[in-house]
């Protein structure tokens, strides 16, 4: 019951427009409160301060800033571009080349937002012009920007990997299959869609245009190259990685002279602003966390599970549900936040691989970017769409349950996830 009550509490402040960060915090101190144990408050600085703290926490905002200097730096559309000769004339046109090009930007950035917010732009305009619906081409940009942040690198991964001492780079690499898988599953979609919807598409490109796409996108295209060969090759670490991914990035804006030294401050701004609200959330959740731990919440389940003779079969259908419902509430990151001080404690009964439970996770997020009203993807398309948030969810329908299928695959077919980094760095035993 003290479970239902935190979690009731919780909701209820996030329907009255409370900020996230705010509302995490707040619902651990009135809980400490209302059972006289205002003492234990004085543990709020601390715990809010360990938990914005660790050297793996340092590839946040190196990764959030890769991904705005290359928005800013032409990678985006030189990327769009070799995308569009690759596989434009593909019934459902642009739509294919949105989805191929999130794929190849997603192994720089590791953000859905950033995905959504900067070649999403370019990704609709060029649809429109070309005749599509906006609502359709705003669904196919919001759709494709959720293979961001699981095709590595990631930015999600990396806060998994805080969270629970697990290997990032193992992270890494168990979110390549699934990646492209849902980048897969949804040209599928867009190709049985394109016909009914009368989707254009390009003539087939050229030789020449191929090459000129091909040579113009090539320093980007090394980047994932790089950040990943990097990593597996034990070069450097994943927080080095994403160092190297936002020198990488400045380097091509200056190369190819879309981005000026004048830019530097305003996209230094922007990146500040994010990585704070993100470490807020991360400092009052890491509270919260510590508060659920104190109630002994994850001891208490653990109880009810085993009281219950679950297996790991049925405790994934009991994770799915739940993180289906607190997307449609809470951003991804407090999701983790909230959730993982539980469920870190309650895989291992199961024997629940932590690695391949990181990927579904991330996956369950993804679709919680697309479920109002807290879709983020949502809200960074329509800022620019402008074709209403309940209709562009609507019309993301199709890309949500492609999701979806590939989450529950995952789920209990954890070989899909755990076979490359198993292969590349071998077998936990």
């Amino acid at each position: 019951m003290l479970t239902l009550a935190i979690f009731t509490v919780l909701l209820a402040l996030l329907m009255l427009d409370v900020p996230i960060a705010v509302a995490i915090g707040l619902t651990a101190v009135i809980f400490f409160v209302a059972q006289g144990q205002t003492a234990f408050l004085a543990m709020l600085p601390q715990r809010m301060y360990s938990g914005t703290t660790g050297f793996t926490l340092l590839a946040i905002p190196f990764f959030i800033l890769a991904g705005n200097l290359m928005n800013v730096g032409g990678t985006t559309e030189r990327l769009f571009r070799f995308a569009r000769a690759l596989v434009g004339h593909v019934p459902g046109g642009l739509g294919q080349v949105s989805v191929v090009s999130s794929m190849i930007f997603s192994g720089m950035s590791g953000s859905a937002v950033a995905d959504a917010a900067g070649l999403g732009q370019i990704q609709h305009r060029a649809m429109v012009d070309a005749g599509y619906r906006p609502k359709i081409s705003a669904a196919i940009v919001a759709g494709a920007s959720t293979i961001g942040p699981v095709i590595p690198p990631s930015i999600p991964f990396v806060l998994y990997g805080a969270i629970t001492s697990v290997s990032v780079s193992r992270l890494f690499l168990a979110g390549a299959i699934p990646g492209v898988a849902m980048g897969i599953a949804m040209m599928i979609s867009i190709f049985i869609m394109a016909g009914p919807r009368g989707l254009p598409k390009d003539p087939r490109a050229n030789l020449r245009e191929l090459i000129d796409s091909t040579y113009a996108a090539f320093l980007p295209l090394l980047a994932p190259v790089i950040v990943i060969g990097g990593i597996t090759s034990g070069f450097f670490t994943p927080t080095e990685a994403a160092v190297v991914a936002t020198l990488y990035a400045a380097m091509l804006g200056f190369i190819y002279k879309d981005l000026k030294i004048e830019d530097l401050p305003s996209i230094l701004f922007v990146s500040l602003k994010q990585t704070c609200g993100l470490m807020f959330i991360m400092a009052t959740a890491n509270f919260f966390g510590w508060f659920t731990i104190f109630e002994r919440i994850p001891d208490a389940l653990i109880m009810q599970l085993t009281a219950m003779g679950a297996t790991a079969t049925a405790f994934m259908w009991i994770v799915i549900p739940i993180i289906l419902a607190l997307g449609c509430f809470l951003d991804g990151n407090a999701i983790f936040l909230i959730t993982l001080p539980i469920f870190m404690k309650i895989c291992p009964l199961f024997d629940v691989d932590m690695v391949n439970f990181g990927v579904v996770m991330t996956l369950l997020i993804m679709i919680g970017n697309l479920t109002p009203p807290v879709g983020m993807c949502l809200f960074a398309v329509e800022s620019f769409a402008k074709v209403g948030m309940w209709s562009l969810a609507c019309e993301c329908l199709p890309y949500l349950l492609t999701i979806l299928a590939v989450t529950i695959l995952c789920a209990f077919v954890p070989d899909i996830a755990l076979w490359l980094p198993n292969l590349v760095m071998g077998v936990v035993k």
